[in-house]
Formats: structure tokens, sequence, C-alpha cells
């Protein structure tokens, strides 16, 4: 295809883009409460000023009882890197979040402090404050809920709660560092523990890839003809195309937070309570929701591996190959996989695979994983 057609492909989905990125904010059940920190009289921390990487970020939702904070996102920071929260005090949270990955595992499945293998691969940190929902099965409604899981976990960290806030507070190194971030009328408690946590998992904003860089840069830097061609692949439903931007929409986070939650088609199984790992329809109960799982960003989709829930395809040849061979049926698969991809799969060539996942590359934020103020601050 030509390059000049191909670049004015792009610019008209730059517009699109655009014009997507001023989109509502997801809806994000925070139950938001004011918080009595705020009525401390030393509780004068340093709001956090967020930088967006470029003007398609919207304003990222905060919840009100959990406002940034320079005290509470440095807090936030040794708690992450800090394995003081295992019970062995050996794992961290980074322990499973690599920076290297993007902050996911490299492993197919975590392995826990007894050494006890979990069941899931562990996802990506980035953009997170603007998921409307967390978790492969969707169990966690914000940040802080989520984090409050990992801790106690006998297959994650092991700790329970009790233990790991006397563990803070006989520490030094945090009694002071509490205070800073929430005033001296606190006590420590996993709440306080989790705002933190979660005030620096939302900083950690990626934007700044190859695909940002052109889109939104000064003209230094151009996508090629083969990621042009990708890119093309990605956003059209034609024979011959991906028909990827259905579930990995084309804004700012590639992910579609309308309908997040969907059966790709990996298993084939007659009921849908036939699912090794029921996914949403676990945590719903409702039949509809078996074998549905996250819709994950493709935003640094190059480093992520492995891919799926399970961790199943190594690579991203394994994965587009999937998706133009193998996509199997079942009762809860999504309308797009039965209409677009059942039951013969699509007539993606050779060169059309290579181009696609050429264009998946430009999403590399390689800016995103040599941040230092994400790495340990130990």
């Amino acid at each position: 295809m030509n390059r000049n057609f191909l670049n004015s492909i792009l610019f008209i989905f730059i517009l699109c883009l655009g014009w997507m990125s001023c989109y509502t904010e997801p809806h994000v059940n925070f139950n938001n409460e004011p918080d009595p920190v705020s009525d401390c009289p030393d509780y004068n921390p340093t709001p956090y000023v967020i930088q967006y990487p470029h003007s398609g970020f919207p304003d990222m939702p905060i919840p009100e009882d959990n406002p940034l904070t320079n005290e509470g996102v440095q807090l936030g920071r040794k708690l992450f890197w800090d394995p003081i929260l295992s019970a062995d005090s050996t794992l961290a949270c980074a322990g499973c979040h690599a920076p290297s990955a993007a902050f996911s595992d490299p492993n197919q499945f975590s392995v826990g402090v007894q050494g006890i293998e979990g069941h899931r691969n562990s996802m990506a940190l980035f953009n997170l404050g603007w998921n409307p929902k967390f978790l492969w099965d969707g169990s966690a409604n914000s940040l802080e809920e989520q984090i409050l899981n990992p801790v106690p976990d006998p297959i994650e960290m092991h700790l329970q709660w009790k233990d790991a806030v006397q563990r803070l507070e006989n520490s030094p190194l945090y009694d002071e560092a509490f205070n800073q971030a929430f005033g001296s009328c606190i006590e420590i408690d996993s709440s306080y523990v989790a705002k933190a946590i979660a005030q620096f998992l939302r900083t950690m904003i990626s934007g700044t890839s190859k695909f940002d860089k052109a889109v939104h840069g000064n003209g230094s830097v151009q996508l090629s003809d083969e990621e042009l061609n990708g890119l093309d692949r990605f956003l059209n439903d034609g024979l011959f195309d991906g028909h990827c931007q259905h579930c990995h929409s084309f804004n700012n986070f590639f992910s579609n937070f309308q309908d997040l939650y969907r059966n790709n088609g990996l298993d084939e199984v007659a009921s849908p309570y036939d699912f090794e790992d029921p996914g949403l329809g676990g945590v719903t109960g409702n039949e509809e929701d078996y074998g549905k799982f996250k819709a994950v960003s493709l935003r640094n989709i190059e480093l992520t591996s492995p891919y799926m829930h399970d961790g199943r395809f190594t690579t991203l040849e394994e994965v587009v190959d999937f998706y133009v061979n193998d996509v199997k049926s079942s009762p809860t698969v999504d309308i797009i996989m039965q209409t677009d991809f059942l039951p013969n799969g699509l007539p993606m060539d050779e060169q059309g695979k290579s181009d696609l996942i050429a264009f998946l590359k430009t999403l590399t934020d390689w800016d995103f994983v040599n941040d230092t103020s994400f790495q340990s601050p130990f």
C-alpha cells in the first residue's frame, strides 16, 4: 500500500484519537469520602502534580479520599519495593512486577513466599489511574482494594495485615514517612498502606512510545512503511485484517473500558461451567461471564510476555497465530470472535502478521521502562 495513503490514514485517525481522548472519564466506583487526615493539624503534604505525556491523555480521576501528594507517592514507592510486607521478608510487590517487563512478571506464574505458584500471570502496571476495574477477573473496583489482597494471600506474600502493620510501626523508616504522608493523627493500618501504594502506582504513566512520538511529536519520528501497514491491519475489519481495535480500542490506552471483560476464544468447552478458570464468572456468578478475562492494554506488549491470563503464549507471533488460526468456540465466546474469527480464522498472510507485530512494537515505551523514579529507592 502507498506510504502517502497510509500517512493520510494515520492523520485521519490521529484526529479521531484526539477526539476520543476527550471522552468522558471511565466510571470508577470509588467510595469517595472525606478522609479524617485532612483535619489533622500537621497534615500539610505537597500536592503531586501529574505529568501527562502529551495532550491526548484525559485528566486522571483521583479518589477524593486519597489525593496524590509527593509524600504519599514516595511512601508508596518504598512500600512497593520493600519486602517487609511478606511473611519471610523476601518478597516485595515489585518481585512480581519487573521494570524491564513493563512491571509485569516474565514468569508464566509468579511464585509466592512459600514457593507456591499462582495460576495467573501477573499483570503489567501502568496507566492504572484510568482503569475502571482491576485484576484478570474484575474482582477489585479500585487500586486501593486491589492492593489489599496480595499481602495476606497464602500463595503470595502470606502475611496477616495486623503483623504487617506491627512491622511498619516498629520500623524507624516508616514512622515519620506515614506522618509526612497522612499526618500524625492517623494510626498505621492496611488502608493507609494501600492508599500510599495506590498513589505511587497512579504516577506510573506510559505514553512516550515511538507511536506517541510519531503522533504527538514534531515530525522527527515517523512510522516505517511496515509499521504503517501494521496499523492499517490493526484498525480495519477486512478479510485480511486483524480486527484488533474492537477489544483494544484505538485510544490512548489501547483498551476498551466500556466492554473490558471478554471471552476471546482461548478454550473450547461445552458448558460455561466447564472453564478451568471461570474468570469474571467466578466473581459475578453470571453464566454469561464465565471464561471472560480483562482485555489488557496493548501498550508495552512487546515486553509483557508471556501472554493471556494464564501465560500460555510466549511470543507475539504465537498470539497473532492464535487469533488468525486457532480461536475456539464456546457458549460465552465474544460476538466479535463469533462473527469475524470463527469458524475458519483469518486469511492473513505472513507479511500481514509481520506488519501487525511491527506496529505493536511501536507501542513499547522505553522512557517509561527506564524511568528511575519508578525504580527501587533503596
